[in-house]
């Protein structure tokens, strides 16, 4: 038996994915008919999900963690800030 679903989405994306999955030989419906089949194959989205760096979002995460601690170190005067390549260099090899 079939269901229907509905969704909503803006209308530049829906004639964008159209036009793509057209091009491919296939409509709407299939092209969405395949992506769901393809997440109960793999229990899941069937790629990577990436932010706007092109990172994952656990990818991210350990980023930004990594950035806050850093600068907690830099601004207790842990770690010293080099304006270049050359002068860290100099700094580090006398």
């Amino acid at each position: 038996m079939n269901t229907t679903l509905q969704i909503r989405i803006d209308n530049k994306t829906k004639k964008s994915a159209a036009k793509i999955l057209e091009s491919l030989g296939l409509d709407l419906s299939s092209g969405i008919k395949i992506f769901l089949n393809q997440v109960l194959q793999h229990k899941g989205i069937p790629f990577l999900v990436l932010t706007e760096n092109g990172f994952t979002q656990e990818q991210e995460k350990k980023i930004l963690a990594e950035s806050k601690k850093t600068m907690a170190l830099y601004r207790a005067g842990k770690i010293k800030a080099y304006d270049s390549v050359e002068e860290m260099e100099k700094a580090i090899l006398g």
